[in-house]
């Protein structure tokens, strides 16, 4: 800044007019920083009460694993009604009390399940589901948020319910995404009870969708699952001589005691929030980034969550 001795200002006459003007122009302060560019969180955190929905208590399980880490999954029923049923009935039956984490591939999956394979199912659950992985587009329609980017594994994307979602001219389904829950199986046209279930820890293997029924997301718990040591067998199994990490429990919310029941909110992909939180996962202006994107793909708008306040 120009430094002008306040004796040189008044050793002269002049007009009063050219004297404030010189005035102002020393004694201005600089002006306010503008507030930098809004970033995907800043969307998250101001986005209104009615922008978010709660979960019902049925639509979570909640897996304790060893050590009493606690791992939250938001089912889908619309998506897969079918698992979704058998899940329910596993859960409520105290199924997975005593099964183990038996895989963890890195970049890919944790699978966990009974690793003999021979314990009884409950009495009554089916054992013969369809290998439908994807549902009538027409049952979407309403809500129905559509990503105007293109996709490598699908001809159309968007968002509706709460969940991302892949589609052709005809179904929908929903894609296997990062912290997405499967239902393992083996070969087709075995489509897996639900008793067998995985969660995608690396980058979105997109190839399985319309391949294996993905059934809901992880929504708490990630850094416990994706954190595991990594199995040294074949695609990623524990081998006889590796610690198959204990599962202490698993159950629906809604059968929990109040106190212990964890309750979330998803945020509604119908509301302004979630335009301007896409919006901006599209194009990064922050002070961060040099260069936009211009685009995002389906896995990396994941639909904002949080406990319920």
């Amino acid at each position: 800044m120009l430094y002008i001795p306040a004796h040189a200002l008044f050793d002269r006459p002049m007009t009063s007019r050219f004297a404030a003007a010189l005035l102002a122009s020393v004694l201005v302060t600089a002006a306010p920083a503008a507030d930098p560019p809004a970033t995907p969180a800043d969307a998250v955190s101001r986005a209104p009460a009615a922008a978010w929905r709660a979960i019902p208590a049925d639509e979570l399980l909640v897996m304790t694993i060893e050590g009493k880490r606690r791992i939250v999954i938001q089912l889908a029923p619309r998506f897969d009604p079918g698992h979704v049923a058998n899940i329910r009935t596993l859960a409520k039956a105290g199924w997975w009390d005593g099964t183990s984490i038996n895989r963890v591939q890195d970049n890919y999956v944790v699978q966990w399940g009974d690793v003999t394979e021979r314990k009884p199912l409950p009495p009554g659950m089916p054992t013969d589901l369809k290998p439908d992985y994807a549902r009538p587009l027409d049952e979407f329609r309403s809500g129905l948020v559509r990503l105007p980017y293109p996709d490598s594994y699908a001809p159309a994307t968007g968002f509706v319910d709460g969940w991302p979602v892949a589609m052709d001219g005809q179904a929908a389904w929903l894609p296997h995404c990062y912290s997405f829950v499967g239902v393992g199986r083996n070969n087709a046209p075995d489509a897996g009870t639900g008793a067998e279930l995985y969660a995608v820890i690396g980058h979105a293997p997109r190839q399985l969708d319309r391949n294996i029924a993905v059934v809901g997301r992880v929504i708490e718990g990630m850094a416990s699952l994706a954190g595991l040591p990594r199995g040294t067998g074949e695609i990623g199994f524990y081998t006889a001589q590796e610690h198959k990490v204990p599962i202490l429990s698993a159950r629906l919310a809604s059968d929990l005691p109040p106190a212990e029941r964890p309750a979330f909110e998803v945020m509604d992909v119908t509301s302004s929030s979630f335009a301007d939180y896409l919006r901006l996962r599209a194009n990064r202006k922050d002070d961060f980034y040099i260069r936009p994107a211009g685009g995002v793909d389906l896995c990396n708008v994941p639909v904002p969550v949080r406990p319920a306040r």
